[in-house]
Formats: C-alpha cells, sequence, structure tokens
C-alpha cells in the first residue's frame, strides 16, 4: 500500500497503476522529503514530478507545503490515476497532469515563468544513463537559480553523467533504490 505520509494529507492511500510503473517506497519517500524539508526545499516550491506513475512525490510535496506541482506521465492509464489521487488527496486544484513523453514535454514551454523550484525525476530502472542525462540536460532552462532536483534510480546505477550546468549535492542509497540530489553548479547560480 502506498500512502501520503505527512502533512495536509497525510494517510491517504494511494491507488498505483498496475502495470509499468515502479512506486517509491514509503521509507524512501520518508528519507528524500526529511531530507528536502531540512534544506526549505519543499515550501511553496514549484514542483515538477517527471515519469510520475502514481504522482505520489508530487502529491506528498503538495501535502508538506508546495505551491503546485506538475506530474508528468505518458501512460494515459497511469495518468488518470494520477488525476484520481489528486482528487482524492484534494490537490486537483494544485496539480496538473500532463500525458506525455518527459522529454517531448520539456521541449514545450513550462507553467510556471519562475522557474522550477523541485524537480523528482524516477524514470525506469530500463532507462539508459544516457536517457537519463538527456531529460536532466532539457531540464536545465525551466530551473529557479535555487532549485533542487532528486533523480532516483536503481541502487546499482552509477553516480549519474549530469551536465556541468548541474552538480550533485549529495547521494543517498537504500537497497534497491538510490536517489541522487542534484543542483545547479555555482558558475550558473
Amino acid at each position: 500500500m502506498t500512502r501520503i505520509i505527512a502533512g495536509a494529507a497525510k494517510g491517504r492511500r494511494l491507488e498505483i497503476p498496475s502495470q509499468g510503473t515502479r512506486p517509491t517506497s514509503d521509507k524512501v519517500r520518508g528519507a528524500i522529503f526529511s531530507r528536502l524539508l531540512g534544506w526549505g526545499a519543499v515550501e511553496d516550491a514549484h514542483v515538477l514530478d517527471l515519469f510520475a506513475g502514481s504522482g505520489a512525490l508530487a502529491l506528498e510535496a503538495l501535502s508538506r507545503g508546495a505551491a503546485d506541482a506538475v506530474a508528468v506521465e505518458k501512460s494515459p492509464a497511469a495518468s488518470a490515476i494520477v488525476r484520481k489521487n489528486a482528487q482524492s488527496c484534494g490537490f486537483q486544484d494544485v496539480l496538473t497532469v500532463a500525458t506525455s513523453d518527459v522529454t517531448d514535454y520539456l521541449k514545450r514551454a513550462l507553467p510556471t515563468r519562475e522557474g522550477l523550484d523541485l524537480v523528482f525525476i524516477d524514470p525506469p530502472y530500463s532507462c539508459s544513463e544516457q536517457e537519463v542525462s538527456g531529460v536532466l540536460e532539457a531540464l536545465l532552462p525551466h530551473l529557479h537559480v535555487d532549485a533542487t532536483i532528486v533523480l532516483e534510480r536503481d541502487g546499482r546505477s552509477p553516480e549519474p553523467t549530469i551536465p556541468p550546468e548541474l552538480t550533485v549535492l549529495s547521494g543517498k542509497r537504500w537497497g534497491d533504490t538510490a536517489a541522487w540530489y542534484l543542483g545547479l553548479a555555482a558558475s550558473e547560480a
């Protein structure tokens, strides 16, 4: 069972797509948000959740005080579940769901003029490092100067190859899952 861990929607159960997604466990999501909250990266943030699956990361951010969020998921069935989860959590007015390929979405103008503050990238583990690097590259023009990116990968994955405009702030592994926290490099900020 996946649920919202804390905040305004604490305890709400989330529906999960029956296939094609790998939900972030409550334990890992809790650890990620603990770090993000310690950095002050969630409150009033403009959030983008790429490869959204059930939308759990975007919904958790909204529950914990993010201003708004966009969840990008190419599966129409999964996108419908994200909308249903947003409705059940009471976030349908602040969560936009885009049924789109992530790279195609990033080529279009994003809905916030201020830039994105917090981005979750949780691609299928089968996604190559080259594909992930391409997503990071496409994301660059949309970031606020103080943006934080959380990149979730298979726990056996090497540290990601990132564009020179980004820097690894830290990383953590939990069994089968690894997360890297990225920000704009000092020369870009």
